[in-house]
């Protein structure tokens, strides 16, 4: 069983940066693929970001691409995700999730293929 718990969100105005970050309980950390998440009211959950084993192989939305790095310190089970030049449509409730993956290239894009979830942390970006 792996716990997921995010902090970093808050209220920021458009172009400001914030960094979140997700600590994962557990010692297989390392071989776990994971991803961040976001969900605005009114809306469907969906991909912000990816990452495997390692964080030598990553993946984003078109949305944030440029803006936004997923990154990962296996040494402190912790994924981050930096967003810069934040934008009012980012607002959102922003989710990590995470899985066991044998492959170590391995990352994922459809929530559907994560088995952990975090409570989520509330970014809100004002105009």
């Amino acid at each position: 069983q792996v716990q997921l718990v995010e902090s970093g969100g808050g209220l920021v105005q458009a172009g400001a940066s914030l960094r979140l970050s997700c600590a994962a309980s557990g010692r297989t950390f390392s071989r776990y693929a994971m991803g961040w998440f976001r969900q605005a009211p009114g809306k469907e959950r969906e991909f912000v970001a990816a990452i495997n084993w390692s964080g030598g192989n990553t993946d984003y939305a078109d949305s944030v691409k440029g803006r936004f790095t997923i990154s990962r310190d296996n040494a402190k089970n912790t994924v981050y995700l930096q967003m810069n030049s934040l934008k009012p449509e980012d607002t959102a409730v922003y989710y990590c999730a995470g899985d066991l993956t044998y492959y170590s290239g391995s990352l994922y894009k459809r929530a559907s293929e994560y088995k952990y979830w975090g409570q989520g942390t509330q970014v809100t970006v004002s105009s």
